[in-house]
C-alpha cells in the first residue's frame, strides 16, 4: 500500500437540511418511507456546516457540493434561496445541485431560475421505474417519458448537468440519454447504487455500468456504498471502488460522502479513510483527481471561506 492521500478534498455529495423550520415531507415527525438503509429516523435533525464539519473531523474538505433533498417539489426555488444563504454565512456549499421535477409543466421555467442562482450548476430528479430487477422490460423510468426527455433537453442550453440517481438495472435508459444528448453532462450518483452484493448481482451491476462508461459525457459519483445492517468497511467496498475507476478511468470519477445519510452506515472517518486506502497505491496525480480536481472541473466550485462555527440559525424565506 502507498501513502493515503493527505490533500485537499471537494466531497461532490452532501446534505444540508433544517426540517424544523423547511418543508421536507420525508422528514417530518410521522414521515416514514421506503429507505434502502432501514429506519432514518436519526436523519429526522438539524445538520448544517458545523454538524459535518464536525463529521469531517482531520479529513482536509475545502469545498463541496450539495445535493438537493426532496424539499417540498411545490417550491423548488425555496430550497436554493436558502443553501446560497447557508453558503453566504458559511462559506459552504460551493456547488448546488439543485431540485427541477422534469415532469412538471414548469420544468423548464424552473430550471431556467435554477440557472440564474450563483452556485448551481446541475439538477436532479430521481426518474422512479423498476425497483427491482425483475420488473425491468415490463416497467419504465421518466428517463424513457417524451415529455421528461424535452426537459433533459433543455439542460445544454441553460449550462447545466444532470445529477442522475437510479439503480443500475435502469442504466440502459440512461445510455440513451448520454447517446441522444452528447452535450450534456451526465453525472451517476452512488455508483450505479450496487447494492444486491451477490455474485448475480455484482455481475448484472458490471455490466451496466461498462456500458453505460462508453459513453465520454457521463461521470461517476462514488458514495452511497452503504448496506443496511452493516457498519461500512473498505473490504466490503473495495472492489466495487476500482471497478469504477478502472471503467470510467480516474479522471471521471468523485469521491463523496453522502452525510448525513452515510452516517447511518458509518462515520465520515470509516467512509474517506476507507476510500483513500482503497486507492493508495494509485498514483498521486490519479487521487488527486479523484479526491478534489474532477470535482472542481465538474461542479466549477466557487471560493469560499469556511466558517465552521456554529452562529445564530438562518430561517426560510419561503
Amino acid at each position: 500500500m502507498g501513502e493515503l492521500w493527505s490533500g485537499p478534498i471537494i466531497d461532490a455529495h452532501h446534505h444540508f437540511w433544517d426540517p424544523s423550520i423547511n418543508d421536507h415531507p420525508w422528514l417530518a415527525p410521522e414521515a416514514s418511507i421506503p429507505f434502502r438503509y432501514g429506519d432514518y429516523s436519526a436523519l429526522k435533525r438539524r445538520y448544517f456546516p458545523e454538524d459535518y464539519f464536525a463529521d469531517a473531523g482531520r479529513h482536509d474538505v475545502v469545498k463541496t457540493v450539495y445535493i438537493e433533498t426532496e424539499w417540498n417539489p411545490q417550491d423548488p426555488i425555496g430550497e436554493t434561496r436558502f443553501i446560497e444563504q447557508l453558503a453566504a454565512r458559511y462559506g459552504v456549499p460551493n456547488a448546488i445541485v439543485a431540485q427541477a421535477w422534469l415532469d412538471h409543466p414548469d420544468a423548464i421555467a424552473v430550471m431556467t431560475e435554477q440557472a440564474s442562482y450563483k452556485c448551481v450548476r446541475s439538477v436532479r430528479h430521481k426518474p422512479g421505474g423498476p425497483t427491482a430487477l425483475a420488473q425491468v422490460g415490463h416497467v419504465r423510468s421518466l428517463m424513457s417519458d417524451e415529455h421528461w426527455r424535452r426537459s433533459y433537453a433543455a439542460l445544454q442550453g441553460l449550462g447545466l448537468h444532470f445529477d442522475l440517481q437510479t439503480p443500475w438495472w435502469n442504466l440502459h435508459e440512461a445510455e440513451r440519454l448520454a447517446r441522444d444528448f452528447p452535450g450534456t453532462t451526465l453525472i451517476l450518483n452512488h455508483a450505479g447504487l450496487p447494492s444486491d452484493r451477490s455474485a448475480e448481482g455484482l455481475a448484472g451491476w458490471r455490466l451496466a455500468m461498462a456500458r453505460l462508461a462508453e459513453w465520454p459525457n457521463v461521470q461517476v459519483k462514488i458514495s452511497g456504498l452503504g448496506q443496511r445492517g452493516q457498519v461500512w468497511r473498505a473490504k466490503d467496498n473495495a472492489w466495487i471502488v476500482r471497478e469504477v475507476i478502472a471503467m470510467y478511468g480516474p479522471g471521471r470519477v468523485m469521491f463523496a460522502s453522502n452525510f448525513p445519510v452515510d452516517g447511518l452506515c458509518g462515520s465520515f472517518n470509516d467512509i474517506y479513510t476507507g476510500f483513500k486506502s482503497i486507492v493508495a497505491d494509485l498514483p498521486l496525480a490519479d487521487q488527486e483527481q479523484l479526491f478534489y480536481s474532477n470535482a472542481q472541473r465538474v461542479y466549477r466550485c466557487e471560493p469560499g471561506a469556511i466558517d465552521r462555527t456554529r452562529p445564530e440559525p438562518l430561517r426560510s424565506e419561503a
